[in-house]
Order: C-alpha cells, then structure tokens, then sequence
C-alpha cells in the first residue's frame, strides 16, 4: 500500500483545509486510515482515524469539534476537513493505513504500517 497526502498550504486563523490521502494497493481486510501531525519540536499527534469498512470513527480531543474525517471508497481516499484553523494547528500531516489494524489500536501510531509523505500545513495571518 502506497499512501500520497495532499492539500496542504497557508491558511489564515479561522480558516479551512481538507487535506486528501490516496491510497493505492489493497484495502482488504480490517482496514483502516488515520492521520497524524507533528509541529516544528513536537512528537508526532494522532488526530483522527476511519474504518474502511462500517466507517467507525476515533478523533483525539484535539481535533474532536473541528476535523472530521470521511472515506470515499471508490477512489480509495481518505480526507481530513479541518475548520476554525488556529496557528497552533501548524505542523506536517501524515496519513496512515494499516490492514490489520482494529478499534481499540485506532490512535496509536505503532499500529500503523503505511505512512504517507506528509503534507504542511501552515495557520498564520
């Protein structure tokens, strides 16, 4: 499985991104996407994270209210929609897939074995 984020920019506080994660290969088996971010001096964050199949969803605290996280399975992506941007969202964003990944594993970074490049996302007026 190959992953390829994109949609990262420069966004002003307050404003919206959604950022996309293609993936190419098999989604076959308990199959599941997730992103993650990590700021300039920062560990990497998880975010939020789907299921391929029923579409169960886990979001961290930090981006519950604000990022949703949707699949459209034809094209085998993955999207991230973050509104009320602030400069604290700054940082790279990964996604992230694992077919052998199940609920309770769903925020922990380990769990997943494909990682995308990272796409910047930059909040600032």
């Amino acid at each position: 499985v190959q992953l390829q984020a994109s949609g990262g920019g420069l966004v002003q506080p307050g404003g919206s991104l959604r950022l996309s994660c293609a993936a190419s290969g098999s989604t076959a088996g308990s199959y599941a996407m997730g992103w993650f971010r990590q700021a300039p001096g920062k560990e990497r964050e998880f975010l939020a994270a789907i299921k391929w199949n029923g579409g169960s969803t886990v979001y961290s605290d930090s981006a519950k209210g604000r990022f949703t996280i949707s699949i459209q399975k034809a094209i085998k992506t993955a999207y991230l929609q973050m509104n009320s941007l602030k400069p604290e969202d700054t940082a790279v964003y990964y996604c992230a897939a694992s077919n052998t990944i199940i609920t309770s594993t769903m925020a922990i970074e380990s769990a997943y074995k494909y990682w995308g490049q990272g796409t910047l996302v930059t909040v600032s007026s």
